[in-house]
């Protein structure tokens, strides 16, 4: 029986469900609080991105380029003076004593090798104390904070300025080692009393190097950066001894220091250095360092800062020079017949036009000054007249006239008149010229080195004269004495204006056999690392011959015996000397330029407003024995 096929059963279908409902979702903080943290960090971030590429405009190298002052050291290698600007001396972190960096960070940042930068932990702190102490007792700034802002030019205070302080601070946190940050820092802050950084300071405060600070005295310097200025030891001792005890403790406090090590050094007494002059520059001798220093610096493309400039001074010799200037002038202005009233009468006026004198101290060897006045004294009147003061040369000329005669064949013992001058005289292009002797005398004829021992006017004219103006000329512009002299008969007694800088130049000749040698006042110069920028070359120049020169030599040897200078003798001249004075017309200015063994030395003395010192006041009288007083000094002796 055939089976039925069976169709297979239909499955029943599912009924399709209405789908339910979208259900709203209600409000939720969670949700609220993520989505403002995202967008807060987004702002943060943009914040930080915008700041640090800020921040990356600043070059970092800056840190290590602090400005120091220039020092000048004499003739001995000793500190002469330092030159005005900050006051500081760069030290490299490992002459920086353990004792100091550990007060530093105690009192500045005692996280400072936790944080990059910024220390929130330090911030909170800080907010709390300030909280509870009702006001801004402490900053949270930290030691990289504080380089940043003192380093660079990060505006006012505001919030602006905060965090691209903080961005910057990140940076070098992340760019220089901890080590090369306290470098920085430390030889970059004020320290109160005109010093930066704690080389100057220690050398200020406690006349020593940083490396030998004892616990004590590291702990007051670290205590007196917050307010240099108000808790100065020199000015305010028992505050910064107070500072200096917070800074112990808290040393002790984080286990830096020993209790014994606290109580120890809180009983140190405050022992200091005199109390020092900011500015050590205020002297004749820095005057002309400094004035020789700019022609250089000018020349070898360097700026001033932190230079090592070796001077030619003798310091035991200048004091002599300006004590001498002092005590003569002094002497002069007591005299019956000075006209004028004294220095300390006319300051009382208010008038700076007293007596006053210039004096310049050269080793003719090579031309170093050695000692140098620019006037009486540098406090009431800076003027420099050794460099500037244009005056008569007056008779202190008549040695080069003679040197030129002598060139042309005269001899010292040839005879010449010393009577008035005739009218046939005088060529007729120079017009009527009578030139008078000092003293009014005239004599017979006398042998020609009469002229320069006794300072006879009528012999020197005939003598130069003869020898011809134009050789004379040629001399005074060749020497430096004079660029542009008359071309007249009065040319021969000095009647044009000079300088004692050139004058006393121009008179190392005749010690040198006719070399004429240029001075200077700077020997080297090195930077703050010992490198050499500069090293002085010494100008010789052939001014005379050498036979002439040594004829003139004798006869200003017998000017200091028997001639216008024998007064020396009795003002207690030491050793043989040689030189010649110098009076110009109505004893407006005194002269007196001489040389002794190896030191040649300038004096002048005069009103900066010519007029006559006094009837008879000369170069004899009045320059001299400021001349005799230096060169017999016992500091010239080295040079005798």
């Amino acid at each position: 029986m055939p089976t039925k096929k069976r169709t297979p059963a239909r499955r029943p279908q599912k009924t399709k469900r209405p789908a339910a409902p979208r259900r709203k979702r209600g409000f939720s903080w969670k949700r609220l609080l993520f989505k403002l943290s995202l967008a807060s960090l987004l702002f943060y971030a943009i914040v930080a991105a915008v700041y640090y590429s800020l921040a990356l405009r600043y070059n970092l190298s800056e840190l290590h380029h602090l400005p120091e002052r220039t020092v000048v050291y004499d003739a001995s290698n000793k500190i002469l003076g330092r030159f005005s600007g900050e006051n500081r001396i760069v030290i490299p972190f490992d002459d920086v004593p353990d004792s100091f960096v550990k007060a530093l960070l105690a009192r500045e940042d005692s996280r400072f090798y936790q944080h990059l930068g910024v220390d929130p932990i330090g911030i909170a702190r800080a907010a709390a104390r300030n909280l509870l102490m009702g006001g801004i007792r402490q900053g949270g700034s930290t030691i990289t904070q504080q380089l940043a802002r003192n380093s660079f030019p990060l505006g006012g205070r505001n919030i602006h300025r905060k965090l691209l302080e903080a961005a910057l601070s990140f940076r070098i946190e992340t760019e220089i080692t901890k080590e090369e940050i306290l470098e920085s820092y430390i030889n970059r802050i004020y320290f109160g009393s005109g010093t930066y950084g704690l080389e100057a300071a220690s050398q200020t405060y406690f006349d020593k190097p940083a490396s030998k600070l004892t616990l004590a005295e590291s702990a007051l310097l670290a205590a007196i950066i917050r307010s240099p200025t108000r808790t100065s030891p020199f000015n305010n001792p028992s505050a910064a001894l107070r500072q200096r005890n917070l800074v112990l403790e808290r040393m002790q406090e984080l286990d830096w220091i020993s209790q014994e090590q606290c109580d120890s050094a809180r009983k140190q007494p405050l022992k200091l250095s005199k109390k020092p002059r900011i500015d050590t520059s205020d002297n004749w001798a820095m005057d002309i360092v400094r004035r020789e220093l700019e022609t250089i610096l000018e020349r070898i493309g360097y700026d001033e800062s932190g230079l090592c400039i070796y001077s030619t001074i003798d310091p035991a010799l200048q004091s002599e020079t300006e004590h001498a200037i002092s005590a003569q002038l002094a002497r002069i202005e007591s005299l019956p017949n000075f006209p004028h009233p004294p220095r300390s009468r006319a300051l009382q006026n208010g008038d700076s036009d007293y007596l006053q004198a210039a004096a310049l101290a050269l080793d003719h060897r090579n031309g170093a000054i050695l000692a140098v006045a620019g006037g009486r004294d540098y406090d009431t009147s800076n003027f420099n007249r050794t460099l500037f003061g244009f005056r008569q040369a007056g008779s202190v000329v008549k040695p080069f006239v003679m040197a030129q005669a002598f060139a042309k064949g005269l001899s010292p013992s040839d005879p010449v008149s010393d009577a008035p001058l005739a009218p046939n005289e005088i060529p007729a292009k120079y017009g009527r010229y009578s030139p008078e002797n000092s003293d009014d005398r005239y004599g017979e004829t006398r042998p020609a080195s009469d002229a320069l021992l006794h300072s006879r006017n009528t012999m020197t004219v005939r003598i130069g004269l003869s020898a011809g103006i134009s050789s004379l000329l040629e001399i005074l512009r060749r020497s430096g004495i004079c660029p542009n002299p008359p071309e007249f008969p009065s040319v021969f007694l000095g009647s044009f204006e000079t300088t004692l800088r050139d004058l006393t130049s121009a008179m190392t000749a005749f010690p040198n056999s006719g070399n004429q040698v240029h001075p200077f006042a700077i020997r080297k110069i090195t930077d703050s690392t010992g490198r050499l920028l500069y090293q002085s070359k010494q100008i010789r120049t052939p001014l005379l011959a050498p036979k002439p020169s040594k004829q003139v030599t004798e006869i200003l040897e017998d000017v200091m015996v028997r001639g216008t200078a024998a007064s020396s003798q009795r003002l207690g001249l030491r050793g043989r000397a040689a030189g010649k004075t110098g009076t110009t017309n109505e004893f407006h200015d005194a002269w007196f330029v001489g040389f002794s063994g190896n030191l040649t030395m300038g004096v002048w003395a005069g009103f900066d407003q010519p007029k006559t010192i006094y009837n008879g006041g000369g170069g004899a009288q009045i320059a001299l024995p400021i001349w005799v007083d230096v060169v017999s000094s016992p500091s010239a002796k080295k040079y005798r």
